[in-house]
C-alpha cells in the first residue's frame, strides 16, 4: 500500500514539472527567438519479484516474470528548433536568421554566446549590439553619419554615409551552427551557450554549407503553438488528477484496513 502511494506521488511530481514547461513555453510565446522546449519522461527502476527467464524446473523457465514499476520521473527537457513565423518590422536593424544557425554574442567576460534574436540595436560607440548591450561578433562599427544600412541574405552589411556617394561595406554578419542545438544550454536573455552535448561551434557565411539566410526588416517568431500547448495542458492537468485519484484511492483502502482489520 505504501508502495503505491508513492508511486503516485512520482506522478504528480512528473505532471507539476511538464506543467512549468507548458506554462514556460506560453508564457515566452511573443518572446522573438524562442524555441518550445518539451518533458521526456522515463520509468524509473523495478522490483524483480519473480525475473523473465527464471526456471520452474529442470526444462522449463517462465515466460513472463513479476516487476513491480516504482514510478516516473522527467528525465529531460529538449528544445525544439523549428523555424517560427517570419514578423515583418521593416526596421533596418531587425535580422532574421531563415534556416540552421545562430548569431554571436560576446558577452561581458568575454566568452560567447548564441542567439536567434536579430533585433539590434547601436551603442554609443556605434557597435551593433543585442537589446542587453551585448556586441554581435564579429564586430559591426558603424560609423558616424550613416543615414541608412542595407544587410544582404548572405549576410554583408553596408552603410550610406552622408556625404559620400557609394555605400560603404563595414562589415559582415556571420552565422555558428552546432550539429546538435538541442544540446544548447538555455541561460535567459534569448541566449545558449555551447556545451559538451551540443558539439563544438561552427562558423560560416549565411546561406553556405547549410547555414540559413538572414532577412532584413524581419524577426523570427516564437515556434511555440498555443493549441498544441493548451491540449499539452488538458492531458497534464488529467493525468496529475489520476495521480491524485490513485493516492485517494490507496488511502481509502489503508483506511479500511484500519477499521476492519
Amino acid at each position: 500500500m505504501n508502495q503505491a502511494l508513492w508511486v503516485a506521488k512520482t506522478g504528480l511530481d512528473a505532471q507539476q514539472t511538464r506543467m512549468s514547461v507548458i506554462s514556460n513555453n506560453l508564457a515566452n510565446t511573443n518572446t522573438t527567438g524562442f524555441k518550445r522546449d518539451r518533458a521526456s519522461f522515463e520509468d524509473l527502476l523495478y522490483q524483480q519479484v519473480r525475473a523473465p527467464g527464471g526456471a520452474t524446473s529442470a526444462q522449463t523457465n517462465l515466460p513472463s516474470g513479476l516487476q513491480l514499476g516504482t514510478g516516473v520521473r522527467v528525465v529531460s527537457t529538449s528544445k525544439s528548433f523549428e523555424q517560427g513565423s517570419q514578423q515583418q518590422t521593416d526596421r533596418a536593424l531587425d535580422v532574421m536568421v531563415n534556416g540552421r544557425g545562430f548569431f554571436e554574442v560576446q558577452m561581458p567576460d568575454g566568452t560567447s554566446a548564441y542567439t536567434r534574436d536579430g533585433n539590434f540595436q547601436i551603442n554609443d560607440q556605434g557597435q551593433l549590439v543585442t537589446n542587453s548591450g551585448y556586441p554581435i561578433q564579429p564586430g559591426i562599427q558603424v560609423p558616424e553619419g550613416t543615414e541608412s544600412i542595407t544587410i544582404g541574405s548572405d549576410g554583408t552589411v553596408t552603410a550610406q554615409v552622408a556625404g559620400q556617394t557609394g555605400a560603404l561595406e563595414i562589415g559582415s554578419l556571420t552565422l555558428t551552427d552546432f550539429i546538435n542545438p538541442a544540446g544548447l544550454q538555455s541561460k535567459g536573455e534569448n541566449l545558449y551557450v555551447e556545451t559538451t552535448a551540443s558539439g563544438p561551434a561552427q562558423n560560416g557565411t549565411p546561406g553556405l554549407n547549410g547555414l540559413g539566410t538572414t532577412v532584413q526588416g524581419a524577426l523570427e517568431g516564437s515556434n511555440v503553438n498555443v493549441v498544441e500547448e493548451l491540449v499539452s495542458m488538458i492531458e497534464t492537468q488529467r493525468a496529475y488528477e489520476m495521480n491524485a485519484k490513485a493516492i485517494s484511492t490507496t488511502d481509502s483502502m489503508l483506511g479500511y484496513l484500519n477499521t476492519n482489520v
